[in-house]
């Protein structure tokens, strides 16, 4: 982060100095919640959790090297004392962003948020410095712990921004004003908490309100609840897309036989032919997306081209492709899920399964619960397991209690029997299964929301294969 002074920092806050035998010290290192990654010069901001009081490792923060703590109490060691620990957080962002005069890039959707996060990531490291927020650390505590890793030598300064209900995107925009927004889609993640998708978009929709005048709302030209954001900004629109009218657009859009996307990129300044690594037509729509961002901030369409066909997954548990040494390829979607994302990546499954042909192994779907959906819960997870019945994925496995009973009743509707579809009560029972059951060619597909914690059945899958090949990464 930018170096101020315990003074400084005090001020910005508005917090009161207990035990700061020097005020103008100064925090050259970064800004931490957790004792452990304290490093000398840090400030250590302590949080009150349900299990854990940050308070109580006050005193270790400062032996391990930290300047001070920014505390909501007084704890016998040099601190800034605030009513408000999470907001005074977000205020020292809001004023190191400020300081910076970096061009700050924000971006939120129902689906693709990480991984689009990801690629813009890497298309803009090409040009300059480039900040991004680590996996999903995109509410009112991580994005302002990413704000504050950029220096002055930060040139773009990418941020993911999640949404628990309305005015949460708008909080988030006022901490790090954006000069790009972006809005990816609108879907059925978090339906149970919002209530409709029109409460969802219009949640979404705040990320562009605040955008200033010379700034750029990018906005998905294929989602009509999104598309119809152009009205609530004051900013100009970029549309991305395959629509025709989509400024930066997607056209001959076809995959691969392994199930990586290719198509053709095209923007005011021309077009050009990109193969990715990822694999799921659903990276295109992203994709496109970082694509439109990369061509606001001055690159050439040959360039994001190159750029989007070199780049990976940054974060972990995003249809991250192992291949085993047996030829079992394990594919760990795992870190969330709903009903969009669920779909992209039953149809990626689906695909890479065709490109083995028939003399090619199985295809599992590993699923689990999509929280979050409220009254659509039963509907959505019944159509996912007829979905995987539709794509003829060749076992589906449901892990868990209810919502699991559903997936594996729906597939048994769409026409699957017992052995092509099956109920385990966990990850260990779906393990045990696997282990047993797994060919050479098989692809297993694991795929549930973060709660499950679906990644142990994948991660068990590559216990004594660690010299398997790592792809799509």
């Amino acid at each position: 982060m930018i170096t101020l002074s315990l003074a400084e920092i005090a001020e910005i806050v508005g917090g009161q100095s207990h035990d700061i035998p020097d005020p103008a010290v100064t925090v050259t290192g970064p800004v931490v919640i957790d004792s452990r990654e304290v490093a000398p010069g840090s400030l250590f901001a302590a949080f009150a959790g349900e299990r854990v009081d940050g308070h109580d490792y006050a005193r270790r923060a400062v032996e391990a090297g930290a300047a001070a703590v920014l505390a909501a109490r007084p704890v016998g060691v040099p601190a800034i004392v605030v009513d408000d620990v999470v907001g005074a957080l977000g205020a020292l962002a809001r004023a190191a962003v400020e300081r910076l005069g970096t061009t700050v890039v924000a971006l939120t959707g129902s689906a693709g948020k990480t991984s689009t996060k990801d690629l813009i990531a890497q298309l803009l490291q090409r040009k300059g410095p480039t900040v991004w927020t680590p996996g999903s650390l995109n509410n009112e505590i991580g994005l302002p712990l990413t704000a504050l890793t950029a220096s002055p030598e930060t040139e773009h300064l990418v941020l993911e921004m999640g949404a628990r209900g309305i005015g949460h995107i708008r909080y988030l925009t006022e901490l790090t004003p954006p000069r790009i927004g972006l809005v990816l889609n609108v879907g059925s993640a978090h339906l149970g908490e919002f209530g409709s998708r029109e409460a969802i978009a219009q949640a979404k929709g705040e990320m562009v309100e605040g955008l200033p005048e010379d700034g750029c709302a990018v906005l998905n030209a294929d989602d009509p609840l999104v598309r119809a954001m152009a009205s609530r900004t004051k900013a100009r629109v970029l549309l991305f897309g395959e629509a025709p009218e989509a400024d930066v657009r997607g056209e001959k859009v076809r995959m691969t036989p392994d199930g990586r996307p290719v198509f053709e990129l095209h923007t005011p300044t021309g077009c050009s032919d990109v193969t990715m690594r990822l694999y799921g037509e659903h990276h295109v729509s992203n994709a496109l997306a970082a694509a439109a961002v990369a061509h606001e901030l001055g690159m050439s369409v040959t360039e994001i081209a190159e750029a989007l066909s070199e780049a990976g997954t940054l974060s972990r548990w995003r249809m991250e492709v192992t291949e085993r040494p047996d030829g079992v390829t394990v594919v760990n979607d795992a870190y969330n899920a709903n009903p969009e994302s669920m779909r992209a990546a039953l149809r990626a499954l689906a695909a890479m399964g065709q490109a083995r042909g028939a003399d090619g192994g199985r295809t599992w779907a590993v699923l689990g619960q999509m929280a979050e959906l409220g009254d659509a819960s039963l509907a959505e997870h019944d159509a996912v397991g007829r979905l995987a019945v539709r794509l003829n994925v060749s076992k589906l496995v449901a892990v868990g209690g209810r919502e699991a009973s559903w997936l594996q009743l729906g597939a048994y509707n769409e026409g699957s029997w017992g052995e092509e579809s099956v109920h385990v009560s966990d990850a260990q029972a779906a393990v045990d299964l696997l282990r047993s059951e797994l060919r050479p060619g098989d692809v297993v597909l694991v795929k549930a929301s973060r709660s499950v914690g679906l990644e142990k059945v994948a991660q068990a899958l590559l216990e004594n294969s660690t010299e398997g090949e790592v792809t799509g990464r």
